[in-house]
This record gives structure tokens, C-alpha cells and sequence, in this order.
């Protein structure tokens, strides 16, 4: 009886830390996977991350409503268990992770991106705007924020294989682009991974898309590495950065995840 008494207080506290975590995000911004903030979530500052109005006069791609993230330096946590910490390895973020895990097979996946036109370009401090992820195990796709553009960078193998520039700055400040993702999950050649950027395929990979045995899932928001290299090279404070995302959608067909883009 006493054990189960331990059982049931271990499930309840489990239960709450991922309430906690879990953010519900209405269907105006995204559909097809339930989010969580990143690691625990207790770091999160109001600003991190909101979903915001149109009529408030935020951009919005469609509906009335979008998702901003802000980071400020400083902005950094650590996981529950206390193996990871952004703090000590000099990383700062507000990120969503996605509940809706892969193993294998084909899928497609859809956001829509908005940096201001006041976008501080940050380089060379690493600069993340979305991540394909494993569980438990290494980032496979990043998308970065690079030479003030927006970039993709193959990281299956764990080091980086390839970088890909997917929109310029003069592209990608000051105007909402939509990104569609086709990708066949799967650690062998038959794998392969799709990217159009505003309905123009900018992207075309044919190969392993992910390790063997893993499930993979989609992150969002703002995550910025070896954040301390701005203030080496320009004496002050990194700067604030605001990303808005919207449309960020989740399916097994194209059909689940454009119908807002058309």
C-alpha cells in the first residue's frame, strides 16, 4: 500500500510539471501536435513566448492570431534533472517542442516566419530558429538564422554536413514567408527531405533523414549558442530578438497542412 501511495504521488507530480510545461495553442496558430516549453519551463519570462492579436497590431500570416517569441540576454534554463544546463554551456532560449513524435515513414510538416526589420543579425553567435530533433538523442535539422538569412543545416551524421540558404535577409526581414516540409523519415538511402519557401522548392535531400531506432519531432522559437561571443567582440549585451511564427502545422498529407497558405 505505501508503495503504491509513492507510485501515485510520483504520477501526480509528473503530471503537474508537464501541465506546466504544456502550452495550448489555439487552431488559428498551429494543428497536428500539442506543444511543451523547453526543458522545464520555469525559466520562461512572460515575454518568451505569447500568442498575440492582429488587432493588437502584431503580423499575423493568417486569422487574428500569431506566436512571438523574444530572447533577452540572460534568458537560459536547465532541465528537471539537472543533466543540461543553457546557462553553464552559454546557450539562452524560449523554444516550443513538439508532441507529436516519428519514428518512421513520410510526413509534412508547415510554418510560416516572420522577422522584424529590426532584426539584429547576431553572427557569429549560433542563431536557431526551428529544429527537427530526436529523443534523447542529437539535433538532426536546424534551421539558423545565418548572414542575416535563413538557412538550413543537415546534422544527421551528429556534425554538419551541408548548409543550404533558404531565403536572404532582403527575402526574410519584414515580410511573412510560408515553409512546407516533405520529408520520409529513416536512418537508410530511401530517406529524403523537401523545402519549399513560398511555394518555390529551394530544398531537395535524398538520404538518411535520421538515426536508426528514434523518434524525431519539430521545435520552434528562439535558441542562440556561445551567446557570449557578442560581448567579446562588441562590449555590450547581446541584443533582443523577436521572431513571430504562424500556421505551424503538423500532418501525414499535404492537404493537413496548406490549407491556410493557398
Amino acid at each position: 500500500m505505501k508503495n503504491f501511495f509513492i507510485i501515485f504521488l510520483i504520477l501526480i507530480f509528473s503530471s503537474n510539471v508537464y501541465a506546466k510545461n504544456f502550452v495550448k495553442l489555439p487552431k488559428d496558430v498551429a494543428s497536428g501536435s500539442k506543444f511543451k516549453k523547453s526543458l522545464t519551463g520555469n525559466y520562461y519570462k512572460k515575454y518568451g513566448m505569447q500568442v498575440v492579436n492582429k488587432s493588437d497590431g502584431h503580423p499575423v500570416r493568417s486569422g487574428e492570431k500569431s506566436i512571438r517569441f523574444e530572447v533577452r540576454a540572460g534568458d537560459c534554463g536547465k532541465d528537471k534533472d539537472g543533466g543540461w544546463s543553457d546557462c553553464k554551456k552559454n546557450r539562452e532560449r524560449h523554444e516550443l517542442s513538439g508532441r507529436y513524435r516519428v519514428s518512421k515513414g513520410e510526413r509534412w510538416y508547415a510554418w510560416s516566419i516572420y522577422m522584424p526589420e529590426d532584426f539584429v543579425n547576431v553572427d557569429p553567435v549560433s542563431v536557431i530558429l526551428g529544429q527537427f530533433h530526436q529523443e534523447k538523442k542529437h539535433v538532426i535539422w536546424m534551421f539558423k538564422n545565418k548572414r542575416g538569412g535563413y538557412w538550413i543545416e543537415n546534422y544527421v551524421p551528429e556534425y554538419t554536413v551541408g548548409n543550404t540558404q533558404i531565403l536572404s535577409k532582403e527575402e526574410l526581414l519584414g515580410k511573412w514567408n510560408d515553409i512546407l516540409v516533405n520529408v520520409n523519415w529513416s536512418h537508410k538511402d530511401d530517406g529524403y527531405f523537401k523545402l519549399w519557401a513560398n511555394n518555390k522548392l529551394v530544398f531537395d535531400f535524398k538520404g538518411a533523414t535520421k538515426s536508426k531506432g528514434v523518434k524525431t519531432y519539430f521545435k520552434f522559437g528562439i535558441y542562440r549558442s556561445k551567446v557570449s561571443i557578442y560581448k567579446q567582440i562588441h562590449k555590450k549585451d547581446i541584443p533582443i530578438q523577436v521572431v513571430y511564427f504562424d500556421e505551424v502545422r503538423v500532418g501525414k498529407k499535404k492537404e493537413d497542412v496548406i490549407n491556410n497558405f493557398k
